[in-house]
């Protein structure tokens, strides 16, 4: 399956909800799905009976568009959530919210998941020390995240330090804006995880 190049803006509209795919934009009355709440497209405006695989579907879309993967990639983390022990759909979303990409996000180091993937694979982000440059380097209770000091004079990195001062950062991480430093508290938990999905449809969906 192909890269989606195309306005990210008709994935909100087609989820029926905010994805948070355009950074600030997305806060602010400019948000096309503010104007336009319906599905983008000829026949946006009709309202269509949802089967109950549509349903199922629609729900793995929204999460797959949320966190920007791949099918394949989406599914590989449904198939390592599906053999750890507790709920499948908790542990999906644990796994999903623990990548460095998102992390970084939640700590305000980046206007959205697009820009903090794009940073991370520019190699502007330590942890413990260490540069990583994969997005989807899961996180572990106790990682210290940093951006690189070379980075931290960088003209977006100010921007994004001011901009992340009127953010809430979950219970679950720690964030040092002066520094521009984060930590991971714990692992987070189900209600840790402020995202519009309702996972148990998409385990439905995969137990087919």
């Amino acid at each position: 399956m192909a890269k989606y190049t195309g306005p990210v803006c008709r994935l909100c509209r087609r989820e029926g909800t905010k994805l948070f795919l355009k950074g600030n934009r997305c806060y602010t009355q400019k948000c096309p799905i503010e104007k336009r709440p319906y599905p983008p497209g000829e026949h946006g405006q009709r309202r269509k009976k949802v089967s109950e695989y549509g349903a199922q579907l629609r729900e793995k879309q929204k999460a797959r568009r949320l966190y920007g993967l791949m099918e394949n990639q989406f599914h590989r983390y449904f198939l390592k959530a599906e053999k750890q022990k507790g709920v499948t759909g908790d542990n999906l979303l644990q796994f999903l919210e623990r990548r460095l990409d998102n992390t970084i996000y939640r700590l305000g180091l980046a206007s959205s998941r697009r820009e903090a993937r794009q940073l991370v694979r520019h190699g502007h982000f330590t942890v413990n020390g260490r540069k990583v440059n994969i997005p989807s380097y899961l996180v572990r209770e106790g990682d210290a995240i940093a951006v690189r000091e070379k980075s931290k004079e960088s003209p977006r990195f100010q921007e994004l330090a001011e901009e992340a001062a009127t953010r809430r950062v979950p219970d679950w991480l720690e964030v040092d804006l002066e520094n521009m430093t984060g930590r991971v508290v714990r692992l987070p938990e189900r209600e840790d995880i402020d995202v519009p999905i309702e996972e148990h449809l998409i385990v439905e969906l995969y137990s087919r």
